[in-house]
């Protein structure tokens, strides 16, 4: 066995080990971007919620304001008369 075949020996072991190695992390980057996927969606529905939750606390707060003021001007109306 002369000195290239030992090196090809060498560079096709370690091409054999790179490309498993290649095919692992592939796999692991698509199960990672699954994974990532997942908890964006999660994530986007939290915030979905929160924008009904604030939408359906402002339809509310608008008029409960609108009536403090009322009965605000309504109080001072009624020590103005006395």
């Amino acid at each position: 066995m002369s000195a290239t075949d030992i090196l090809v020996i060498i560079f096709s072991a370690a091409l054999a080990v790179f490309l498993v190695l290649g095919i692992v992390l592939i796999a692991l980057l698509i199960r990672v971007t699954r994974q990532i996927e997942a908890v964006t969606s999660v994530a986007k529905s939290a915030a979905d919620n929160v924008v009904n939750i604030t939408a359906n606390v402002s339809k509310v707060m608008a008029p409960a304001a609108l009536l403090k003021m009322v009965l605000g001007v309504a109080k001072k109306a009624a020590k103005h008369k006395k």
